[in-house]
């Protein structure tokens, strides 16, 4: 059995003795039993006395012992509850009264009905119950618009997040690129799988206040009838363990300083480092997906197979979905197409953007790609301004070296020509690295054409 398997029914044992779920308090004794933790660790979550526990738990194991024929306690719990499974359940589901069992147990705040209710109300009870209750907070997510084919970065997201479970995802690329449309197209396609979905842009939104904001969605749908000052709340990642959460934050570069090297948080929100940190590193059953420019600098660009932790840098499209940019567009050269799309890395915004400004001007790929031309529209100046903006000095100045070079480059040389220490070196290429500002091939270092021809024009 699985830790939600076993509180499920822990909370049937519970209620078949007292006519009561389980409460908070004994929800998170069993699960904090289930995952070796302390009572002290157990009261320090739910900020409440050690003593407190102890007494809670004490009366919880005299339950579960007289239900389960043995001494039940903190060491044995997980085992008595896999033998109760294995020689009981059919007995179990025949004497707990059945109006009761109809729908999957409940161990997190759904109504409480005695024993007594009526026929009728409980037959709609239990009609509801069939159907997996959702709770979704997606009014800052923004709608799809024009999808491009992203099928195989599609496919790998929902095997992360389906199929291996994965807790911290970051998903990151140079501006343009699409990461906000394929993050959209994704929770379109598996947010039913989850009991709760929610988006966050991130801008001017501090720990505490995306903290309180999720928090409050859980609890207020948990406690419907509850106020705020009367229902104590669990700590964020309680809530996480209890139910199956896609939490979306997108724009998290926002949480980062400009003139810095990547992922150093402003003041305010250097508290997402421990959110983050808890999220990998704690057991739970949601996942946070996390998009943006660079990723926080405590995750690590590569990753395992084996960690819950995953990133995908995002790259251009395929030469379909970007020759589709160009004919929406009205370009019919198509014989150019391929070179134009090269040029512009497939990003979608840049194919746009260039494409627009062609048709406007009336002239055709031909022309365009004679002499290796590169068009910089002001929109797309625009967007690439505030990315390099954010960049420290020391990684403008890698850049600039890099611009003036023709053919991509090694460290060794790089070194030579810029006159910077081997350590600043080092450190302003994994930061521009993770802000998708350079590309490397093997030992090699190049920057994109057209992040080239913007530097240059500076």
């Amino acid at each position: 059995m699985n830790l939600k398997e076993m509180l499920k029914l822990a909370d049937g044992i519970v209620f078949a003795k007292t006519g009561e779920h389980l409460d908070d308090l004994q929800a998170a004794i069993l699960r904090g039993t289930l995952q070796r933790e302390t009572y002290k660790h157990i009261a320090k979550d739910f900020d409440c006395s050690e003593s407190s526990v102890r007494q809670v738990g004490s009366q919880l194991w005299q339950i579960l012992s007289e239900e389960l024929g043995e001494d039940v306690s903190k060491t044995n719990f997980r085992s008595a509850m896999e033998r109760f499974q294995v020689s009981n359940v059919s007995n179990f589901a025949q004497n707990v009264s059945e109006q009761h069992l109809t729908g999957s147990f409940n161990i997190c705040g759904e109504g409480r009905h005695p024993p007594d209710i009526s026929n009728s109300d409980n037959d709609e009870k239990s009609n509801s119950k069939q159907t997996k209750t959702l709770h979704q907070d997606l009014s800052e997510m923004p709608e799809l618009g024009d999808f491009f084919d992203r099928t195989p970065s599609l496919n790998t997201l929902t095997t992360w997040i389906l199929q291996q479970n994965c807790r911290l995802i970051t998903l990151t690329g140079i501006s343009g690129i699409g990461k906000t449309s394929l993050a959209v197209q994704l929770v379109q396609q598996i947010k039913d799988e989850f009991e709760y979905a929610v988006w966050y842009t991130l801008d001017e939104f501090p720990t505490d206040k995306f903290q309180s904001n999720l928090t409050q969605l859980f609890s207020q749908s948990e406690n419907p009838d509850s106020s705020p000052t009367n229902h104590k709340r669990l700590p964020l990642i309680k809530y996480l363990q209890n139910h199956r959460c896609l939490v979306v934050l997108d724009d998290v570069h926002n949480l980062f300083c400009s003139g810095e090297l990547a992922g150093k948080y402003k003041p305010k929100y250097e508290e997402y480092r421990s959110l983050f940190k808890q999220i990998k590193n704690s057991s739970h059953q949601s996942c946070f997906l996390l998009i943006g420019w660079e990723p926080p600098k405590e995750l690590p660009q590569l990753t395992s197979e084996n960690t819950p932790i995953r990133t995908l840098q995002l790259t251009g499209l395929d030469t379909a979905a970007a020759g589709e940019i160009l004919r929406d567009k009205g370009l019919t050269d198509i014989d150019n197409c391929e070179a134009l799309i090269h040029r512009y890395q497939a990003n979608p915004f840049w194919l746009k953007s260039v494409a627009t400004l062609i048709q406007e001007l009336g002239i055709g790929a031909t022309e365009l790609l004679i002499d290796d031309t590169i068009l910089l529209p002001e929109d797309l100046k625009d967007i690439l301004q505030q990315q390099y903006d954010r960049t420290s000095e020391l990684e403008k100045q890698v850049m600039s070296l890099l611009a003036t070079e023709n053919q991509p480059v090694n460290f060794a040389k790089l070194l030579q020509n810029g006159h910077i220490s081997s350590s600043d070196l080092l450190n302003a290429l994994q930061s521009l690295s993770r802000r998708c500002l350079i590309e490397k091939q093997e030992s090699l270092y190049t920057l994109p054409p057209v992040l080239k021809q913007y530097i240059k024009g500076l």
